[in-house]
């Protein structure tokens, strides 16, 4: 099985350089164009299943690349973007040493109280791959966000710790691996 995972588009809360984990932030015209430019790196393929997170960013993305109404694209909950609890729509630069050291090195520091740990996302992960594996897909594109796909590629691609942190997925970049 082929499959195809990308960062949804740029929202105006990536602009502005803004935590937006469970924030339903829809994509801004230039995050609209990002997908429609990745759309031409998967052109000819044809996607058995088009799974996204439920967040709108999301599911347009998705959407727009795979060519897909909405209505047929497989919503889940378990490749939603990370809960960032009270650091969510803050700056940046005003998150605090305690979560940008986790958000940096979460393989060594502990996230901050509300936010949800690097272990339940890879629960999540799991669980979402593990129904993956028994379906009987050829290609498969997976939308969804710069945390939680960081956890599907470091699964996938077999890495320590099962994250693939670095480098950070870009707006609407897609990664391919084989299940």
């Amino acid at each position: 099985m082929n499959i195809y995972i990308t960062r949804h588009g740029q929202t105006d809360l990536n602009k502005a350089h803004l935590m937006q984990g469970r924030t339903d932030a829809p994509l801004n015209a230039h995050g609209r164009q990002q997908a429609v430019e990745a759309a031409q790196q998967v052109k000819g393929i044809h996607f058995d299943a088009v799974y996204s997170s439920p967040l709108k960013r999301a599911v347009d993305t998705a959407s727009i690349i795979s060519g897909w109404d909405k209505k047929d694209i497989i919503t889940d909950d378990r490749i939603i973007e990370v809960d960032f609890g009270r650091y969510e729509k803050k700056k940046y630069t005003a998150l605090g040493l305690e979560m940008w050291s986790f958000w940096l090195l979460p393989t060594i520091f502990k996230e901050p109280a509300t936010v949800e740990s690097i272990e339940h996302m890879k629960k999540r992960a799991h669980s979402f791959i593990d129904d993956l594996s028994k379906k009987n897909y050829q290609n498969v594109l997976i939308s969804c966000h710069g945390g939680i796909m960081r956890v599907l590629c470091g699964i996938l691609g077999h890495k320590k710790h099962e994250l693939m942190w670095n480098p950070k997925p870009k707006n609407c970049e897609i990664r391919e691996f084989t299940l």
